[in-house]
């Protein structure tokens, strides 16, 4: 099993060049459609999905309810994903989400600002100001979104293992220098540690899932971080009770050896609906 992340500006040839290298390595491709449909499986509203899709969530929007269920559901998605077999990533936050994992490749396509407002003229049909305006609002809402959710700079580098300027690279070709790092790069004792540390993560989220969505206790901004069987649970409570709940709770699982607690209790916390 191997993951392979895509971050891209828009116009960078980002979904073309995964398409390419998904077929390449017949992996399966995983797109915002993908994501979405799975998330909606879960009871998700779609209008939930577009207030927080690849951008940074208005200030009302950010105190919701809602926009821990986007986080949570899209997580657990992207874990799913994954689980089913080896696959390419685009967009959503995918390199910061996997970042643990060893073995992931995460890569950022870039491209110069006047190629890729060439290429936004011809897909939107627009003037050179509007291709600008609608570069410059997607930048804006991707640095947000990483910032926000998962408190990373989107556009540096050193979160990438590989960055590619496509102003001149055919995603095909761009495919090919992907290929070759994952070759160099991924070893079969990797893949098995890959999936040593999904089933971790992925017990985590359930974890998550059941002290939140099915014993319905209120701790707020919750993980739940797996190794060896056993589990750290952080995160803000406004009782010690709900912490003993979420720390019994997380006991009910199969394999959890042991569970240990870093919730934080603060009276009267509490995020609105």
């Amino acid at each position: 099993m191997a993951i392979i992340t895509i971050s891209r500006q828009l116009a960078s040839l980002g979904d073309e060049t995964a398409n390419e290298l998904a077929k390449l390595l017949d992996y399966r491709f995983v797109d915002k459609l993908s994501l979405e449909e799975r998330i909606k499986s879960y009871g998700v509203e779609g209008r939930k999905l577009e207030k927080y899709d690849e951008r940074k969530p208005s200030f009302f929007a950010s105190l919701s309810q809602d926009r821990d269920d986007y986080l949570h559901y899209l997580k657990t998605a992207m874990l799913t994903e994954a689980g089913e077999g080896s696959c390419v990533f685009i967009g959503r936050g995918a390199s910061a989400v996997f970042k643990h994992i060893p073995g992931v490749l995460s890569v950022f396509l870039v491209a110069p600002i006047d190629i890729r407002c060439e290429r936004v003229k011809s897909y939107f049909h627009c003037d050179d100001k509007r291709a600008r305006q609608i570069i410059d609002q997607s930048d804006r809402d991707r640095m947000g979104f990483h910032r926000y959710f998962f408190d990373i700079d989107w556009k540096d580098p050193s979160n990438y293992h590989l960055t590619l300027n496509t102003g001149n690279l055919h995603p095909a070709l761009a495919a090919g220098i992907i290929k070759e790092l994952r070759d160099r790069s991924v070893a079969s004792d990797t893949e098995s540690q890959s999936v040593a540390r999904l089933k971790e993560m992925t017990l985590g989220q359930q974890i998550i899932h059941h002290v939140l969505y099915e014993k319905e206790l209120p701790v707020h901004f919750l993980e739940a971080v797996v190794s060896g069987g056993n589990v750290i649970l952080y995160g803000v409570a406004n009782s010690q009770a709900l912490v003993e709940a979420a720390v019994s709770a997380a006991k009910e699982f199969a394999g959890v050896a042991g569970v240990q607690t870093e919730i934080q209790v603060v009276q009267e916390y509490s995020v609105m609906p």
